[in-house]
């Protein structure tokens, strides 16, 4: 029954910013939330997690440019993405950590000139 929903990819200019979200529903296992993204060919890695009281963690390659926030009632969880690389191009998806449950579809990030 859980459903994670992710949304606000795209096409964009290196340097330029995007914002993901996800939506929650039903029964997520664990206390934190996380964002991970695959490339093609490439295995999936984890990019940002964070706590229900938010406190956070990033990526080495990631931070300063990626923030992950989240609302716990309704349960939503968002990537604020600046200062985007082409290498940050990737399929996106938010689910549990460490622990994940089903994933979602995911949202393309295409970070192009």
């Amino acid at each position: 029954q859980v459903q994670l929903v992710e949304s606000g990819g795209g096409l964009v200019q290196p340097g330029g910013s995007l914002r993901l979200s996800c939506t929650v529903s039903g029964t997520i296992f664990g206390i934190y939330m996380a964002w991970y993204r695959q490339a093609p060919g490439k295995q999936r890695e984890l990019v940002a997690r964070i706590t229900t009281d938010r406190s956070t963690k990033y990526l080495d390659s990631v931070k300063g440019r990626f923030t992950i926030s989240r609302d716990n009632v309704p349960g939503a969880v968002y990537l604020q993405m600046d200062s985007l690389k082409p290498e940050d191009t990737a399929v996106y998806y938010c689910n549990n950590y460490p622990n994940t449950c089903s994933w979602g579809q995911g949202t393309q990030v295409t970070v192009s000139s």
